[in-house]
Formats: C-alpha cells, structure tokens, sequence
C-alpha cells in the first residue's frame, strides 16, 4: 500500500466496529496524542458530495465541538460546478447568500485512512431558528427513518456501486478522451492488470483502516468499470460512509495517474449503477421480509407495490442529472420498466435471496445517485405500500426490457419533473413544498443548462451536414 494511510493509528478510530462510529471523546484521545492534525467538517451536498471546511484539530475540539460553525447556505444551492443560482429559497442573491449554521454530528466520526493525520466529522445544517434545514439531503433521509422509527420498524440498506477507472488525460480534450485501465470484459476476472490490483488494495485498505470494509470488489463487463458492495447496515450510515467511499475511490484513482468516474452513463451505451439493497426488521430484530415455506410475506409484497407505485413519481430524488436517463436503455442492466421479479436483473426491483435473508433491491439509482436522497424515496415508497397495502403485479419471468404493458421508466428529467408534480404522497411524508421547490428548482437550472449548451454530438452532427 503506498503511504496514504501510513498513519492510521492503532488505537485510532479504525478500531471501532463500522456500526459504532466514534464519538468526540475517542476523537479528542486522537487529538491530543497528535495522531490527528486536521479535521474536515462536511455537509453533504444535493450532489451528494462532501462540501465543508478543514480546521486545524485543536481548534476543531475546542470551538467547533462545543458551539458548531457556519457556512455560507448556497452549498445547499447550487449545481454540480458550484455556480450560485437564483429561485432558492435558501439561499439566492435576494437572500444576500447569508449563513447556516452547521452541527457536527458525534456518531459520525471517521479517521481517514488515506488523508494523513486527518479525520472527518458529517455536520447537520441548521436554520436561523435553531431547526433542521428541511432540503440538506441528510435531514430528509433522517425523516424518513422517523417515520419507520415511529412503527417501531429499523431498515437494514446496503449499496453497491459502479465507476468506471480510467487513465488520466493530461490533454485539452478533458477527462472524456481518457482511455479505461481495461482494454477487454473483465467481467468476474480475477487477472486484472497491476495498476488495477494496486488500486484495489489501496481502496480496501483505507477503507477497512477506516472503520467500514467492502463486502466485495469486481470487475465489471465495460472496459475499465468497477463494482464495489457494502456490508449491510444502519441507513443513514450507509448513505455517509458511501460518499466517504467516493472520496476515497477519487483520491486513491488521482494519486494512481486514474480517474475514477462516478458518471451514470459514462460511455454511450454503458451504464454505471448504485443499486440499493433494502429490508425491514421489527422492534425485536425480526425480518419483516422473510419467507415461510418458500411464499414471499404479504409485507414485502406491499413494499414491492409501493416501490412500483410511488418511485415512477420520485425519479428526481434517485435519478438527478440529464445523463442519468441515458442509462435507462436494454442491454446495459438497466431496468426500462417499472416491474419487479424473483432474482430477475432485468426489472426495477429484484427480490433475491432466501428464507430470513430475502430482500429487495432498487435497481432504479445510478452511479451519480445522492444516496441520502436515493434511500429517503426507497423508505418514503415501502412505507405507503405498507400503509395502504399495496398489492403489486405478478412477479415479472423472462426479460422486463420486453413488457410492453408495464410503466416504462422516464427517458429523461423533463419526464421526471412532471411525473413528481403527480406525486400521490402526501406532503407531510417526504415532499414538503419547500423541498419539492428546492429539487425542483435545481433539476430546471440543469435543463436550463444543458439546453444552451453546444455539445461534441452537435459539432459531430453539425460537421457532418456543412
């Protein structure tokens, strides 16, 4: 491994169990003895990346902890390149781009394996009046687990996620001319190339250095395309520690000459998923989810029919980019329509698994996915399936690509944004109108974009016909 996480201490917060992040007492321990210099306070993103501030550690103990910060509100406004936009009602130019106050959250402290003497702290974002801010990705996902909380219901979540790998281009022609570390399907392989075995030791490692393990690492069937799987876990922490991933796969790939691609449709004609595997257990750790004598229970069927029901209205939450509908087409292991199916790669949702383990997987998010959004629609969908119980369809047998009588899934955002103005939830369970506005206003700001933007197809297109 290369010196990344040369100071991952022993007595450091690696060594707590990934379901116990360390509080801010294990953190001061650290501090103290100097195995901590920096720490980085994040909020995520409507991304889904890690946006915050670096504090040198002592000043991180002594001021943050006890009294939290501040940061401007607009990283909870913007677009992927960071551009202040107007219509927010969080922050805009008639809002005078003011601050939010940030909390730093105890239970989600983690060491950075690959960052030296480096640990980072998620923050909740507050408003003036001392509440959540209703539209922080993290706040919604927290509602939604309230609400299961409040039926004495606990999720379990896993995800696995899809990037492709790539050199990096030092040319003009930016990172699309990029050639991938694969020149042939490595599907399953296990002779991968040196630059590759590498890269999967150094991420294993300073992700297990921090806490949480991959469960598994394949290569995938695109040139140059990975797949990474999570343990199962506590919802929230599956959604922080994913962008923690991210962070990682991203530092590793640069410090390697790579470029790790977290694009949904990266290549034309590939597809990159973050496909989220999700089950229930009562108040005494009973799976709500597990088969008697082979039937699937009536509570998984009405979460498949509320999956079905409800997820075609919040594609926005899962699905948040004009490219993330380009991986919506056969061939690439991307469901086209809204149909679920016994081990069946081919619909939305999948059931898979037996007995006490059978769950169910949301095939729907790509790899661009916020996973605290993705999760929150996931939780908002099973829950009005278990509410009214929803009844879904016959499980679909043979290829779903070809279910012509199914809903098909959205083709673009234009599509998205109008099927969640027919949302059937009501506000109260996950669209408040303030966050409908939000989300809303920030897919319209991308549409508005990629409307006048000229692209490589319109000069490939426009050269061929002059």
């Amino acid at each position: 491994m290369t010196d990344i996480a040369c100071d991952t201490a022993a007595d450091g917060l690696a060594q707590h169990e990934a379901p116990e992040a360390s509080d801010f007492e294990t953190l001061r321990h650290l501090v103290k003895h100097d195995t901590v210099k920096t720490v980085l306070l994040a909020v995520p993103d409507m991304q889904g990346r890690l946006t915050g501030k670096r504090f040198d550690a002592d000043h991180f103990i002594d001021h943050v902890v006890p009294k939290g910060s501040d940061m401007c509100a607009y990283i909870l406004a913007t677009d992927a390149e960071m551009r202040p936009l107007d219509g927010f009602a969080l922050a805009s130019a008639d809002t005078g781009w003011g601050d939010m106050s940030v909390l730093p959250d105890p239970d989600a402290v983690y060491q950075l394996a690959w960052m030296k003497r480096t640990a980072l702290v998620f923050a909740d974002a507050l408003a003036n009046d001392g509440q959540p801010v209703s539209v922080a990705p993290r706040r919604i996902l927290m509602h939604q687990l309230e609400r299961l909380a409040a039926r004495g219901i606990t999720a379990q979540v896993g995800l696995e996620t899809e990037f492709v790998l790539s050199y990096a281009d030092t040319g003009e022609t930016g990172r699309r001319g990029a050639q991938p570390v694969a020149k042939r399907n490595l599907d399953y392989a296990l002779d991968h190339p040196p630059v590759l075995t590498r890269y999967f030791d150094d991420l294993q490692e300073s992700l297990a250095g921090m806490g949480w393990p991959v469960e598994a690492i394949k290569t995938e069937g695109a040139l140059g395309q990975v797949e990474v799987t999570f343990p199962y876990g506590d919802p929230l922490r599956a959604a922080d520690v994913h962008l923690l991933f991210k962070h990682a796969a991203r530092t590793l790939a640069e410090q390697a000459g790579l470029v790790a691609n977290f694009m949904a449709a990266p290549q034309t004609g590939t597809g990159s998923g973050c496909h989220i595997h999700f089950s229930l257990l009562d108040r005494d750790g009973v799976p709500l989810f597990a088969e008697t004598d082979g039937r699937v229970p009536d509570k998984a069927l009405h979460a498949i029919g509320g999956l079905l029901d409800v997820l075609p209205h919040l594609a926005l939450l899962y699905a948040p980019t004009p490219n993330s509908y380009r991986r919506f087409v056969p061939g690439t292991f991307a469901p086209t329509t809204f149909t679920w199916g016994r081990d069946n790669r081919t619909c939305a949702i999948r059931a898979v698994g037996h007995g006490d383990d059978l769950h169910l997987e949301n095939r729907l998010p790509g790899a661009d996915t916020n996973p605290y959004l993705a999760i929150a629609a996931v939780i908002a969908a099973v829950l009005a399936g278990l509410d009214h119980k929803l009844d879904p369809p016959k499980p679909y047998i043979g290829s779903a690509f070809q279910d012509v009588k199914a809903l098909p899934v959205h083709g673009s955002l234009e599509e998205a944004l109008a099927a969640l103005r027919d949302c059937p939830l009501p506000a109260k369970d996950l669209l408040t109108p303030e966050v409908a506005a939000h989300y809303t206003t920030a897919a319209r700001h991308q549409l508005d974009l990629y409307r006048t933007t000229v692209t490589d197809l319109d000069w490939r297109l426009g050269l061929g016909t002059a």
